[in-house]
Order: C-alpha cells, then structure tokens, then sequence
C-alpha cells in the first residue's frame, strides 16, 4: 500500500470567478491545470450531468506531492445543496488567515489559532495559523460518517490505510497511507449521512496493476462498485484507468492508475490563463439573465 497516493478531493462549484478567487487569492493556492469539457464525464467526475463543464486543478504544488482540489463547473447549475458528508479541509498558512483578514473574508476562530473559512458555495476550510509548511500544507480531509468503527473497517481493513489516531470519546478516527501525505479524518456525525447535491469525491492514486485487484475484492466483499474499471480520455493528455467506489456511508472514492496519472497531472503553465479565458468567456449567466431565468439549483 506505501505506493497509494492522496490526490484531490472533487468539489462542484457554482460561482466559478468567485471560487477562483477564494483559492487564488485567500488560500494562496496555483491553478495547476485547467480542461474544458462538451460532455460529462463517463466516471461522473462533473456529477450526474451531461452537457458542458469545466475542471479546475488548484492547489500548494504538483499534484506529485501535494493534496490538492479539483474544481467542476457545470455551466447550467448555479448552486448545490450541501448535506453532513464533507466536514473540511484543514491546513496550516497563517498567509491565508492574513489574506483573509485583508480581504474582508468571514473569519470565525473554531479554537486557539485556527480559523474557519467558508468557500463560495458553503465549503469549510480550517486555517491553522501558523507558517505554512515547506512541504505540502494541506493536513487532513475530514469526512462525517454514521457508524465509525463500520467506516475504519472499511478505510483500513479493505482499503488498506494505516490508523493513525482514534478516539472513541470523541468518535473521531484519523488515517492515511503515508506519514507525509494528507490524511483522512472520519467523524460521526450521530446519524444518516446526507451528501445534498453537493456530494464530493476523493481521489488517490495506486499501480494500474492494483486496479483489477480492488474491483475483485469489492466484489467479493459485496461492496458497492459505482463505476467499475474505466479508461478517461482527455483529449491531446494520458489516457487514465479508474474505478469508482462507494464506502459504507456513500463516499465516492476513486482509484486511479498511478503511471499514466502523473502524466496527465503535469502542472500546465496556462493553467491561469486558461482559467481566466474560460471565464471571461463564459455568458451562461447572461443567457439566463436575458430570458429573465435563474440557473437551475441542483
């Protein structure tokens, strides 16, 4: 397993110029590469739609030793309903809580030296305040679930993560596959999980070889399988192999061949200005503003 990768986590974003900014300007974060899209995707990496969308890598670093977000744009949606399954990101950058502060930014000190920032489209981001890290400043992705011991189980017998804390009083348990990657945070959130429309994905990567093996032992576990193993085109990049799962709680979790994803993965140098380009292109709002329409809220 010291071969598994963290990657990303997938949010669908909304308000694409102000999402930018949040992750440009307050996070401090780079736009690492940027695809545009005619059609969704065949492992619903842009959700359960299918006309045009967008991807937006950003983050501290090369996704070769950084965690970092990968933004969908679907340009018909406006808004997604968020439910209890994402609880956060934290990282450590006293810049961004600077940032913040400069910019005007909601700020709200959860405990001593760490602030709560809330992404456009009600995403929470935990800002510890000190300086960021040499290496990857991103810590931990911290995901609610219904039955903790059900999801360790899962997460570290079937999907092979080491336990690195957990704490029964707090029913808090935290896991990874290497000391110096992001890691996981579970967190009961004393009932049903609800993933809302916004419902997220994380990714790591693994050998392409790993690839058959895990859809067999989800199968075998009778564990649910959302898209079994795919190969994703992207046009003029690598060709990637992928399978989708779903933990006990509905977590979408993707797997992904490691050789051919850094590959795809490179830092693009137009990434910003494709970016940019993109949105400055973009007249969905105004197509719906003229026909006195809203955008649909997913």
């Amino acid at each position: 397993m010291a071969a598994r990768r963290a990657l990303h986590f997938v949010f669908k974003v909304g308000d694409r110029p102000c999402t930018a900014r949040f992750y440009r300007e307050l996070l401090g974060m780079s736009v690492l590469r940027h695809e545009e899209f005619e059609e969704g995707c065949k492992a619903s990496c842009n959700g359960p739609y299918d006309g045009k969308w967008s991807k937006t890598m950003v983050g501290y670093g090369p996704e070769d030793n950084h965690f970092v977000a990968e933004l969908t744009y679907n340009y018909g949606i406006g808004e997604y309903r968020l439910g209890n399954d994402f609880l956060g990101i934290t990282l450590v950058s006293s810049q961004a809580v600077t940032n913040a502060k400069r910019m005007g930014w909601p700020l709200k000190e959860v405990t001593t030296g760490i602030f709560e920032a809330e992404a456009p489209g009600g995403y929470k981001f935990y800002l510890e305040n000190k300086e960021q890290l040499k290496q990857d400043p991103v810590l931990k992705v911290t995901l609610g679930v219904s039955n903790l011991q059900k999801s360790v189980n899962y997460w570290s017998g079937l999907l092979g993560m080491k336990v690195y804390e957990k704490d029964e009083e707090k029913q808090r348990a935290l896991l990874g596959y290497a000391d110096n990657q992001c890691k996981l945070e579970l967190k009961a959130v004393g009932g049903a999980v609800d993933h809302g429309t916004a419902f997220g994905r994380i990714a790591f990567s693994c050998a392409k070889e790993e690839l058959p093996n895990i859809e067999a032992l989800m199968k075998k576990e009778n564990q649910k399988i959302l898209t079994p193993l795919v190969s994703l085109d992207t046009p003029g990049k690598a060709t990637v192999q992928v399978i989708i799962l779903a933990d006990p709680d509905g977590h979408e979790i993707c797997f992904v061949g490691d050789e051919a994803f850094r590959e795809l993965s490179k830092v693009d140098p137009n990434g910003d200005r494709l970016l940019n380009d993109a949105m400055a292109a973009d007249n969905s709002d105004q197509w719906f503003a003229e026909r006195k329409m809203k955008k649909v809220s997913a």
